[in-house]
């Protein structure tokens, strides 16, 4: 992409509604933009980055064996009033009525739809286990939306539910993905925690979060350094604990996602059974497992980030390469700009090529701000000498090499990526 031609609308003051890194660069950097509170506008390069994360969800849930589908964001009243969340669930709950009067509500979750999905088109233990997942905009009328992307009205989740015959086999499904949010997490590129967990206003009795470790985090988390022990400190018991509350470290975190084994919590009120081998209809056991696909990409900023801007890793940055071009009327510059941009493109690397005319400052600032793992600049004395300029982002290491020749760091970690 040449960012002559991009809509990238940075800002060079920090936004005064902004109280966190995250919300601060997202606005700065032209990712995102506010409609109206807790509810955004993503931009191009932003919307990338959200692509990038969603598609690692979407090839961990496959790999885990999870089939994707797409539930509506508008529900029926009946459904919730089943489960007795219409009148439990508070003012987060955004109803609305079409014109007929009926009642509706704009889905903060989607586990009672999933399961009349299922009572309607599965009945027997043969057709068993089933994982069914989405990718898709959530509402949550929060009543102090803040932090940008960390706590807004609307985003972007994955949902993912899970139907077994018994506790056991729902058990296995819950170990399946409770691994594939590891390998989510680690492909992310992100310093993670898994802990025990509340199971909240969702339900059943066993619960794992994950945290992305982070100093502005809302999570107060308690974990053994030596060891596998964690927990949130709302679930903190002291003769649970391998060690005394003065000899595990205390950090704060990021929740990202919450798997839950919810037994028959929406089952058995909605009467969605599953016929035995016996003979007999059961209650299905059914798990429950979510990601916040929108509040990650904040999260990720929130743990990668320096004075100048945001240090995307290499995963989900919206490009690999930012080229910087010193001079483009310049005909040297150009052809070699150019030509570095095909080869990198040829090779199936995502590339962005700073084309415009505007002072080198402004390129050099605005292509920290962006955080492109790896920045290559291309001047006039540079060329004269045969070389270009390779800077990693993450270290500021800088490197002169002759023209065509790339990082042997950017090959390996490139090669990775792609």
């Amino acid at each position: 992409m040449r960012l002559s031609q991009t809509f990238l609308p940075t800002l060079k003051e920090n936004p005064a509604e902004a109280q966190v890194p995250s919300h601060r660069l997202l606005l700065r950097a032209g990712m995102i933009r506010q409609v109206t509170s807790g509810v955004y506008n993503w931009l191009p390069l932003g919307l990338k980055v959200l692509q990038n994360v969603q598609n690692i969800v979407r090839e961990e849930m496959n790999r885990a064996g999870a089939q994707e589908i797409l539930m509506p964001m508008i529900q029926p009243a009946e459904f919730w009033q089943e489960t007795g969340r219409w009148d439990k669930m508070d003012a987060e709950l955004c109803r609305i009525k079409d014109r007929h009067d009926r009642d509706f509500c704009l889905g903060p979750t989607h586990e009672e739809v999933v399961t009349d999905l299922y009572r309607n088109n599965i009945q027997s233990y043969k057709q068993l286990p089933v994982m069914l997942y989405q990718i898709q905009t959530k509402f949550r009328d929060e009543i102090r939306p803040r932090f940008g992307l960390m706590r807004g009205r609307e985003f972007m989740m994955k949902d993912c539910y899970s139907f077994d015959v018994s506790r056991e086999s729902a058990l296995e499904s819950y170990e399946k993905m409770r691994l594939a949010y590891h390998a989510i997490f680690k492909r992310l590129g992100l310093e993670y925690r898994q802990v025990l967990a509340d199971t909240g206003a969702i339900g059943g009795n066993y619960s794992h979060e994950f945290h992305v470790l982070a100093e502005t985090g809302e999570d107060d988390l308690l974990f053994d350094p030596t060891g596998d022990y964690a927990v949130n400190v709302e679930k903190y018991v002291e003769a649970e604990a391998p060690k005394p509350k003065d000899q595990l470290e205390q950090k704060k975190g990021i929740e990202v996602g919450h798997i839950f084994l919810l037994e028959d919590v929406y089952s058995k009120p909605m009467n969605a059974t599953v016929v035995a081998q016996d003979g007999k209809p059961v209650p299905v056991v059914m798990g429950c497992y979510g990601i916040g696909v929108s509040r990650l990409v904040a999260a990720a900023i929130e743990q990668n980030f320096d004075e100048n801007g945001i240090v995307w890793p290499d995963s989900i940055a919206p490009f690999k390469v930012g080229i910087i071009a010193m001079k483009m009327k310049n005909d040297d510059v150009k052809e070699a700009a150019e030509k570095l941009y095909a080869d990198l493109q040829s090779q199936g690397i995502e590339v962005l090529l700073d084309d415009r005319d505007v002072s080198p400052g402004q390129k050099f600032n605005e292509m920290d701000l962006i955080g492109l793992p790896w920045q290559c600049v291309i001047g006039p004395k540079g060329l004269e000498n045969g070389v270009m300029e390779w800077k990693n982002r993450k270290t500021g290491e800088k490197m002169e090499l002759p023209l065509g020749e790339l990082p042997q760091s950017f090959t390996v970690t490139i090669g990775k990526a792609a």
